[in-house]
């Protein structure tokens, strides 16, 4: 097969990433710019200091990539870019630097949906072997994806409402714990020896959806009511506590899922699936089950531009192009890109 080289541009939210990916499977250069510091005086990402942090980066970002890879626009076959979910200002951004670059260098366009993105970065560690079943969970999904090939996503659970990573950034803010607050969380719980008892929200009994706002909820009323009592709230065993019941409920449901879709693998994707004590509650389930299991290192959990340029190589592939009417989509739905 005649080499493919894809240049990836991710920015969703708050991050700036670019990066060149080789035929869908091997990173060729990969940088980001994170915004943490700028947003974590106001407790969460401020879409107007997003945008103009994106305009500052991203032809920096682009620019870098390239002289990382030792590369020329000419030596692309595709310019591949964040189409949606995300902050439509943020998405605007990275969307019109893709159309400039493509247009200026002739290069094909591809939009990509971002969760389709978060789900490719696991084929930048093994090849992907279907049908498979792929748990989402990031800061405002939470999904579990059927895949019988490449480009089939057929969505079998989701959140009602709050995601897991915005239930953990909620909780956070009510333990006055600094944004973002999932690994905070994640590294109180591992210190804790002892658990509030929280709630399991399992919604109906063949239900796959997720629902953590009643949980968070269940966190707030617990520390005001004890501190209406004069009992001092110890944040260490509230945060065991909360990751015990999102773990459990994540780890349950997607064992369930893998069980009666028959799959022969499982990945996880998005940035909570960093967490270390999901990754360690999945890693042993699916061993004792005999499902191979995968999740990405840390750096490709997180949103970056080469699951967007592994998922545009697949989408290049399968005939897949975008033109320059392409629009930030908000509310982008993941449908099947094959053919």
């Amino acid at each position: 097969m005649e080499n493919r080289y894809i240049l990836g541009i991710e920015s969703s939210c708050d991050e700036t990433a670019a990066s060149i990916v080789k035929n869908g499977c091997e990173i060729v250069s990969n940088v980001v710019a994170s915004q943490i510091e700028s947003h974590k005086r106001f407790g969460g990402v401020v879409p107007e200091i997003a945008s103009r942090h994106h305009v500052e980066q991203v032809t920096l970002v682009i620019e870098e990539a390239l002289a990382q890879a030792n590369m020329k626009p000419e030596d692309l076959d595709a310019v591949a870019v964040t189409e949606g979910p995300g902050l439509v200002g943020a998405l605007l951004i990275g969307i019109n630097a893709a159309k400039a670059f493509a247009f200026a260098n002739g290069l094909p366009l591809i939009g990509v949906h971002h969760i389709a993105g978060h789900i490719y970065a696991n084929a930048l560690m093994q090849p992907m072997e279907f049908p498979l079943l792929a748990l989402v969970v990031s800061g405002g999904h939470t999904e579990l994806v059927f895949m019988k090939e490449h480009g089939s996503f057929e969505l079998i659970g989701e959140t009602r409402d709050d995601a897991a990573g915005e239930a953990y950034d909620k909780v956070a803010r009510v333990l006055n714990i600094q944004y973002p607050g999932g690994p905070h969380i994640d590294r109180m719980a591992h210190e804790s020896d002892e658990a509030v008892k929280f709630p399991r929200v399992w919604l109906e009994e063949d239900s796959y959806d997720f629902s953590f706002s009643g949980l968070k909820s269940a966190v707030i009323n617990y520390k005001h009511n004890a501190e209406q009592r004069g009992i001092e709230v110890n944040p260490l065993h509230v945060a065991k506590g909360f990751q015990d019941s999102v773990v459990e409920v994540l780890t349950a449901k997607t064992l369930r899922a893998t069980r009666q879709f028959n799959v022969k693998q499982v990945i996880a994707a998005g940035g909570v699936s960093a967490n270390k004590g999901l990754r360690k509650s999945l890693e042993e389930t699916f061993a004792n089950e005999g499902i191979p299991f995968y999740v990405p290192p840390l750096k490709l959990c997180t949103d970056n531009a080469a699951m967007i340029a592994a998922a545009g190589t697949f989408m290049f592939e399968a005939g897949n192009r975008s033109d320059m009417a392409m629009n930030g989509r908000p509310g982008m739905e993941l449908v099947s890109w094959h053919k």
